[in-house]
């Protein structure tokens, strides 16, 4: 798509594709988030015990960690938009097959195969959204996207808990079918073709494994790429740990907890709108270089509270929700910058973006978990302001350089 075709303006015309998008992506998350409450149903219907529950969630990560490196390749052989409605007819079917499965092996296969609905939202949807709208409104319509995808985090559980109170645990996937549905026919009527197919792109495994050589030696891309999982780990780890810091070392209630948890995202969410709204105002990449500050200075704040205040729980959801209020303000800007770092095709770096965050969640995720087993909540205050410090020492250098080409369009690479 050329400079000229790319979209400027947003109203609702221009909004349908992106809302139809987001709408399979929180398809796709509640397919995980829903599920869950429903696997004591299904263990008990398959009289298995209950040690298959977490392998649920294990399986439907492992079909979206399976397919990224493909997926985006396929889109730039075939097109964003065949792959992508693929994707989407797969996992509408994938979840109406449930109704037919009998045991809980076949269950379980059904939940990689369901999994890989997750190859799509990144490697080939997000990169359609950057080709198809001009560099500031895709950032603002990233950013408001993401408001849409955190309610399936919230959503999820507590609609898949009440569910399960009122209908057979099959029901659930027959909703979350119907809303994938939903989504392939807004896609199909308003997803616009972002390349152009091209034959002289080569899906055989020597061309793939060259093309991700070839991105993974290139400094630049990988920097930019790596910032994004260095931003969002304090989050993610947040979200994995929450549950020990507050309830069990912290004793507050359940209900407390949950509680809790809601000055975090209402600082995500916050952080993502402020981002929308000053997207065509800053240069960008200036809302990074300002969430910087929030965001360290936040984990700052909750690692002195821990260390010597009382109310430790007061620190830490408001030192995240200041974190969080800065991870907004980067994220869909960082997206940009680093899809926008290498001139190879754009299905193939969003793959490897993709593959880079995911390898770097599971690394963090470990490391903060040996940091909390080793130091409780000081051990994951303190490793969550050593990987805020790290953040800024990569991402300062590499924003500013990005700031500098779209003050020069000259210096620009191939391909923005």
């Amino acid at each position: 798509m050329s400079q000229q075709e790319k979209i400027s303006r947003l109203n609702l015309a221009t909004l349908l594709f992106p809302l139809a998008l987001v709408l399979f992506e929180f398809a796709v998350y509640i397919g995980n988030d829903m599920a869950q409450p429903a696997m004591l149903q299904v263990v008990q219907e398959f009289g298995v015990d209950a040690s298959w529950v977490p392998l649920s969630m294990t399986a439907y990560l492992l079909g979206g960690a399976l397919l990224p490196w493909l997926s985006g390749p396929l889109s730039d052989r075939y097109g964003r938009r065949p792959v992508l409605l693929f994707g989407v007819a797969w996992f509408t079917a994938s979840c109406l097959a449930t109704y037919l499965v009998s045991d809980i092996h076949s269950y379980m296969l059904l939940r990689v195969l369901q999994g890989f609905g997750l190859c799509f939202i990144n490697a080939v949807g997000y990169a359609a959204i950057q080709e198809a709208y001009a560099e500031n409104t895709a950032v603002r319509v990233t950013a408001l996207m993401a408001n849409v995808a955190l309610i399936a985090p919230l959503a999820g559980p507590l609609a898949g808990a009440a569910l399960i109170t009122l209908a057979p645990w099959r029901t659930g996937f027959l909703l979350i079918a119907l809303c994938s549905l939903l989504a392939l026919l807004g896609l199909w009527w308003k997803m616009p073709e972002t390349v152009q197919p091209s034959a002289a792109v080569k899906l055989t495994p020597r061309a793939l494994w060259h093309g991700y050589t070839r991105l993974l030696r290139d400094g630049r891309f990988v920097r930019s790429a790596l910032c994004i999982p260095l931003l969002a780990m304090p989050l993610m780890a947040w979200i994995a740990l929450s549950p020990l810091l507050l309830v069990e070392d912290l004793h507050l209630s359940a209900l407390e907890y949950g509680l809790w948890q809601l000055p975090v995202f209402a600082g995500l969410i916050g952080g993502n709108l402020l981002l929308a709204l000053v997207a065509e105002r800053w240069p960008l990449g200036r809302s990074v270089l300002v969430g910087m500050w929030p965001l360290v200075g936040g984990l700052l704040l909750m690692l002195a509270g821990v260390l010597y205040g009382g109310q430790q729980h007061v620190f830490l959801v408001l030192g995240m929700s200041l974190m969080a209020l800065g991870e907004g303000l980067s994220f869909g800007v960082l997206y940009r910058f680093a899809l926008t770092a290498s001139p190879q095709a754009k299905g193939i770096v969003s793959a490897g973006m993709s593959m880079l965050s995911m390898a770097g969640y599971a690394l963090g995720i470990e490391l903060f978990r040996w940091g909390y087993l080793a130091g409780g909540i000081t051990g994951f205050a303190l490793l969550s302001v050593c990987t805020a410090l790290g953040f800024v020492w990569l991402a300062r250098p590499q924003v500013k350089r990005a700031m500098a080409e779209r003050a020069d369009p000259d210096l620009l690479p191939q391909g923005i």
